[in-house]
This record gives C-alpha cells, sequence and structure tokens, in this order.
C-alpha cells in the first residue's frame, strides 16, 4: 500500500469521527446485559443493511453448540439470544480474508448512585466518553465499522472477504463467539478490538466459574451453638480457594509470558446470597466464583482440582463433613489462549501500527480472557486482540479515551487494508 493511499484511510477516520463517535453513544445507550442485548443486535443489523453488506441475524440454538470446544453452561433465559453477521463479498480476491468482531453484551452497572453520570446515558469530557460498555468494548466494535467506512471514503474496496461479527455472552460463556463458528464463518485471520492500551494480546488467561452451593442446620440464633451457619461455612470453603490460588501462582511461575507477572492467576468470589432471616443460623449459601487458567492448562484437570479443594475443606468443617457442598459449573470453561501461527497477520498490522504510532506494538500478557481463542484454539486461525486505551472496566465510570480512539480505528482501518487488499472503488 503506497503513502498516499495511506494517507487517504487516515483522513478519511478523521473526517467522519464525529459520526463515529455518535454512532458509539447511541450504541452504548443501550443497556445490552445479559438477556437484553436484543435491541444492540437490531442496531448493528440496522448499521451493516445501511452499508448494503450481506447480513445473517439468527436464534442461537444451545443444542447445536453444547459438544463443541470452549462451550460454556447458559443458565439464564437464551431464547432471545442472537448473533449478527454482516458480510462484505469483493469483486475481486486479490489479499486474504478477515474476521472483525466485536462483543455488545455489558456487564451490570451496580449501584446507579455510585457513578458520576448515569452509565447509560453517555457523556464526553475531557476528552473521555463515560458509561457502561463505552470502554468494553461498544467502543472498539464502532470502530470497527468505521474503519471499513473509511476504506470506501477514501474512494477504495476491500480485495477479500470479511465478516463483521457481532456477539453476545462474551463476559460469561462466549457462545456467541462460538456460534459464529457453528455457523461457518470462517476466515484467514481475526481480529478483536477489545480495550488494550494500544498493545497486541500475546497470551491471556482462560477462566472457569463455578457455584459452591453449601448447606446448614438452621436454628434461632439465641442457640446458635447448636446449627451449623450455612454462610460462615461457605467462607471456610473459600479460604480453602484462596490457598488453591497461590498454589495455581506458583505454578505459573513456570510459564514464559505470565511469568513476568506477579499475581496472574486471580478467584474471586463474585456472589452470595444466603439465609432467610436475620435471627435464624441460615440453611444455605449459594457463593458464585471465577478463577483463571494458563494458556495450556487443561479446563478439566483443573475442575478436579477444585472438586478436589471443596471436598478436602468439606472433611475439616465440622458439619460440612457429614453434609458435603455441592460445585455446580455456572458459566465460563474457558482455556487459555496464547497467539501463535500468527506472522503474516502481525506482520501486516506491523506496518499499520507503525504508520499510526511509530515504532512496534508492545506485547501485552493479559489476565482475563477474550473471545479469540475459539479461532485460535478451535480452528487455527490467527486471531489478533489490539484496541483502544480506557479505564474502570466492570467498575463504576467506566471510560474510552478518545484520542486512543481515534488511533485504533487509524490502525484497524490500515490493516484491513493491508491484510484484505485494496482497490479503486
Amino acid at each position: 500500500m503506497d503513502a498516499d493511499t495511506q494517507q487517504r484511510i487516515l483522513d478519511a477516520v478523521d473526517a467522519g469521527f464525529e459520526a463515529q463517535l455518535a454512532t458509539t453513544s447511541d450504541f452504548v445507550a443501550i443497556p445490552s446485559t445479559r438477556g437484553a442485548e436484543g435491541p444492540c443486535q437490531d442496531m448493528i443489523g440496522d448499521l451493516l443493511c445501511e452499508r448494503g453488506y450481506e447480513v445473517d441475524d439468527w436464534h442461537i440454538d444451545v443444542d447445536d453448540l453444547k459438544d463443541l470446544r470452549g462451550f460454556g453452561p447458559i443458565e439464564h433465559d437464551f431464547s432471545k439470544a442472537r448473533t449478527v453477521v454482516g458480510t462484505y463479498r469483493p469483486t475481486s480476491n486479490g489479499g486474504k480474508s478477515l474476521i472483525l468482531q466485536g462483543h455488545c453484551d455489558v456487564v451490570p452497572a451496580g449501584p446507579l448512585d455510585l457513578w458520576e453520570t448515569p452509565p447509560f446515558s453517555p457523556v464526553i469530557k475531557d476528552g473521555k466518553m463515560y458509561g457502561r460498555g463505552a470502554c468494553d468494548m461498544k467502543s472498539g466494535t464502532i470502530g470497527a465499522l468505521y474503519a471499513l467506512d473509511a476504506i470506501r471514503a477514501a474512494g477504495l474496496k476491500p480485495t477479500a472477504r470479511i465478516h463483521f461479527q457481532s456477539v453476545i455472552e462474551e463476559e460469561s460463556t462466549g457462545v456467541g463467539a462460538l456460534s459464529t463458528l457453528q455457523r461457518g464463518y470462517r476466515a484467514d485471520a481475526c481480529f478483536i478490538p477489545e480495550p488494550t492500551n494500544g498493545k497486541m494480546v500475546r497470551s491471556q488467561v482462560g477462566v472457569i466459574w463455578f457455584r459452591l452451593k453449601v448447606r446448614g442446620y438452621p436454628v434461632h440464633v439465641a442457640h446458635a451453638g447448636s446449627g451449623s451457619n450455612a454462610i460462615m461455612a461457605a467462607y471456610h470453603l473459600i479460604q480453602a480457594l484462596q490457598k488453591l490460588e497461590i498454589e495455581w501462582n506458583e505454578r505459573a511461575k513456570q510459564d514464559r509470558h505470565f511469568k513476568t507477572l506477579n499475581h496472574p492467576i486471580n478467584f474471586n468470589p463474585g456472589i452470595i446470597k444466603g439465609g432467610d432471616w436475620a435471627s435464624s443460623v441460615p440453611a444455605w449459601c449459594e457463593v458464585d466464583c471465577r478463577i483463571a487458567v494458563l494458556p495450556g492448562w487443561s479446563v478439566a484437570d483443573h475442575q478436579k482440582e477444585i472438586l478436589a479443594c471443596v471436598s478436602a475443606a468439606a472433611r475439616n468443617h465440622g458439619f460440612l463433613a457429614n453434609n458435603p457442598p455441592e460445585v455446580e459449573w455456572s458459566g465460563f470453561l474457558s482455556e487459555g489462549y496464547e497467539l501463535t501461527n500468527s506472522a503474516a497477520p502481525e506482520a501486516a498490522f506491523g506496518k499499520a501500527f507503525n504508520a499510526v504510532y511509530g515504532g512496534a506494538a508492545e506485547d501485552l500478557v493479559f489476565t482475563a480472557l477474550t473471545d479469540t481463542r475459539f479461532y485460535g484454539l478451535n480452528y487455527d486461525i490467527p486471531s489478533l486482540c489490539f484496541g483502544a486505551t480506557g479505564a474502570e472496566m466492570h467498575g463504576f465510570n467506566e471510560y474510552v479515551d478518545l484520542e486512543s480512539l481515534k488511533k485504533s480505528t487509524k490502525a484497524t482501518a490500515l490493516f484491513i487494508a493491508e491484510w484484505c487488499g485494496v482497490e479503486k472503488g
């Protein structure tokens, strides 16, 4: 790609950036928490139709996915779950095909009074856009769409097939991405514009979600010593799992990427429910937990370690020894992923990055996970993850930095042009 073509694409991103921010704001304003992603998928479908892409919009059938690698169990009403894919088909084939993918699901906002501005009323101030999902990852999804727009606005068109994919469930199971593979979508590479602070994800953890179901023996609190408190018993199990977390972090010191981090394996008791009455010793407690695994670690083997840890802790508890807790797998059963077999797309992206940022992109060893794993692990499709800078993902006052968003959109546009090839439109 010559310098003039490159500059025309960069100028087109600049010219379209205000429209890009307006579309991003509209997208962020949709409260697309788990099970409520439909309006976001409607919006993406409309945006793709307006641009003339071939749109495939379907309801996900869990039965089609449950035997595929990386499937995680679904517990909520999934009857309205959809995936939307827009396909661009070239008039001539001169480049390599590409999947561009973003997820539209967001995590709950939490107590609204702890936000400085309402989470689903996006606000731009001090060069940042605030709102739930502004960073993770609605700005990246819209940025990829406007990167394609910039190529067209520059008077060009790609010379390879492109699938623009909007998925759900990235935050809890990943079955949205899995559904695109089950549907048959493939490409020579995948690019996911998650917020990475301008770095390239080199290696990422996998995640296991599980639920502890603990029983107790209820009595009036006046006679608490004659009962068994299920909430306190759950805390006993949590302490045992914290020790398991320490063991796994020791194991992580042998990993070639994660040995550079101090504490890559994070165990988190994320939701707790229990008891029926403040003056009754609680008869039940449930704790939803998350723990990470590293690339190459067997999910099944580490599930067994979790079960063994919980069982051993129960045996050392007066009540649980005879009333063992249950463990349910409640979402992610995801392997870690290391970017491999990716020299060609990384070379194309390196040219794009250098043109926008100068130099080479830094590697990111990621203690969270992305949908890239499905493409790399299931079908050996090299899957790049790169995006803008932001903060407070899953927290209060989430934001994306707008200057970084413009730069990442430019890098995305140049990467598409370099990888897929372009000709006069």
